[in-house]
Formats: C-alpha cells, sequence, structure tokens
C-alpha cells in the first residue's frame, strides 16, 4: 500500500472514529436535554428540522441533486417511518434505561438484520452467521441482567433496534445507488415532518433554560450533521466492512461518557454480555 492510499485509509477512519463518537455521544445530550425541560417529541423535532435545514443548505451550496420518483418516495418512507421510529424508541428508552444499556441494546441490530435478510431472501444464512447470531443473542441476554432498566426501558431499547434493522435492510437495497447526502437530507426532513405531524396529537416540551437548548443544539448539530457528514466522507475512503467495524466504538463512548457524566454504572455480567454483542457485530461486518 502506497503512502497516499495509507494517508487516505488514516483520514477515512478517523472520520469514521469522529462519527462514532458523536453518535455515542447523543444519548449524553439528551439526559441534559430533558433536564432542561424538553421531551422526547420536542427533542426530535428540534433535532430533525434543525440537522436537516442544515443538510439542505449543503446540498443547495454543493449544487446535488435531490432524489426522484421511486427513490424520492423510499427515502421519505424510510425518514417518516423507519428513522423517526427508531429515534422515537431510542430516546423514550432513555428515560426508563441507563444510557449505557440503550446503546448496547441498539447494537442488537446486525443480529436483526441478518435474520431479516434471511427471512426474505436476500442472504443466505450461513453456518458461520448462525453461531454469530447466537452469541449475539447470548450477550443480549447477559445485557439485560443486574443494571438499571424497566421492563419498558428494554422493550423500547429493542424496538429501536429492530426499527433500524428495517431501515437498513430497506435502504441497502432501495437506495443504494443514491445519493448518500440527498438521501440523509430527505430522511431527516421527513422525519421531522413525521414528528411534526405527532405533535398535533401530543404537543411537544421544548427546553426552557439556556443549557437545555445548548444539548438540543449538540444533538442536531454534533451528533447529527457533523456525524452524518463524517460517516459518508469516512465511508468513501475506507468502504462499508471497515466503516462498520469502527462504528462499534459508539456504545464504548456512550457507555464511558455515562460513566464519567452522568455516574452511571454497568454490572460486570452486562459488560460482558455488551463485549459479546459488539464481537459479533464486528465479525458479522467483516463478511
Amino acid at each position: 500500500m502506497g503512502a497516499a492510499a495509507r494517508e487516505g485509509l488514516a483520514s477515512g477512519l478517523g472520520l469514521i472514529l469522529v462519527s462514532a463518537v458523536a453518535f455515542g455521544a447523543m444519548a449524553i445530550f439528551a439526559r441534559f436535554a430533558y433536564a432542561g425541560g424538553a421531551d422526547v417529541v420536542g427533542l426530535l423535532l428540534a433535532r430533525f428540522w434543525i440537522a436537516g435545514a442544515l443538510l439542505a443548505a449543503w446540498m443547495a451550496a454543493a449544487k446535488r441533486p435531490w432524489p426522484r420518483g421511486r427513490t424520492l418516495a423510499v427515502a421519505i418512507g424510510m425518514g417518516a417511518v423507519g428513522y423517526a421510529g427508531q429515534a422515537a424508541c431510542y430516546f423514550a428508552a432513555l428515560d426508563h434505561a441507563s444510557a449505557g444499556l440503550v446503546a448496547l441494546l441498539l447494537y442488537a441490530y446486525p443480529t436483526l438484520v441478518c435474520l431479516l435478510a434471511a427471512a426474505l431472501g436476500h442472504e443466505r444464512l450461513t453456518r458461520r452467521n448462525g453461531v454469530l447470531l447466537a452469541v449475539s443473542f447470548a450477550g443480549v441476554v447477559l445485557t439485560l441482567g443486574g443494571g438499571r432498566g424497566t421492563p419498558a426501558g428494554i422493550a423500547l431499547g429493542l424496538a429501536a433496534a429492530a426499527f433500524y434493522s428495517v431501515y437498513i435492510v430497506v435502504g441497502a437495497r432501495a437506495l443504494w445507488a443514491a445519493d448518500a447526502l440527498a438521501s440523509a437530507t430527505v430522511v431527516c426532513l421527513s422525519a421531522g415532518a413525521s414528528l411534526a405531524l405527532a405533535s398535533i396529537f401530543r404537543p411537544p416540551h421544548f427546553p426552557v433554560v439556556w443549557w437545555g437548548w445548548a444539548a438540543v443544539l449538540a444533538i442536531a448539530l454534533f451528533c447529527t450533521v457533523v456525524a452524518i457528514m463524517a460517516f459518508l466522507a469516512g465511508l468513501k475512503r475506507v468502504g462499508a466492512a471497515t466503516a462498520s467495524i469502527a462504528s462499534t466504538l459508539e456504545p464504548v463512548v456512550t457507555v464511558a461518557l455515562a460513566w464519567w457524566i452522568l455516574g452511571e454504572t454497568l454490572a460486570p455480567v452486562q459488560l460482558a454480555g455488551g463485549a459479546l454483542v459488539l464481537g459479533s457485530a464486528i465479525q458479522l461486518a467483516r463478511r
């Protein structure tokens, strides 16, 4: 590998790690937003509309074309249902379980993706993958034991993983040839529109103190726009498999920040379960 290739790989890996840190910090900022008076609907409304507006401005400045036809319809559906549902379950779970536990439960999604792809006939479930799925399932079971989390929080965390799995399977087949930035922009704006509709039935609560708004802006800017742009830029340099493996840093960042800033801890058995889940995710990505 030449010097230029090594430099490109290193810069790409660095961008993926920046994205993982940004996504991993989201649960911590959410706790501060809630403490500042926001609820799930208000937080997500602000997140998606601010992020969507900035991504749309980026597209306009770069003169990138918007999706059309079936691609546009799929992206709208993914945002309005898939991403909005995943985000709502994830942030609601933070009200009922520790940030570290919710982050680890979300990483059950590689297991669910493989099972869903096999059930739909998109991929063949090999013996190796079957073993990895069994290991991941055992890790999820261990992760559920001994920590701070109500049944509602656990169910919402797993529901977030389920929504994300469907989102990935649909996106991988329907949007593989679409411009990634354009698709992400449509997804964010569609999620914001879906949540605006939901707010008719459940009025949103926004932060009432400045530091609550600072947390919301951090989620929209750092944990969404920066995270998405860094991931897309890194993905072009290192490829999907390496990006997926490096992204497993995300729950590690959440667990570490939750311990350092919020004083949350996970039992040793949960850490062991989380290691099994993340290890299985890495091996599945290496395919």
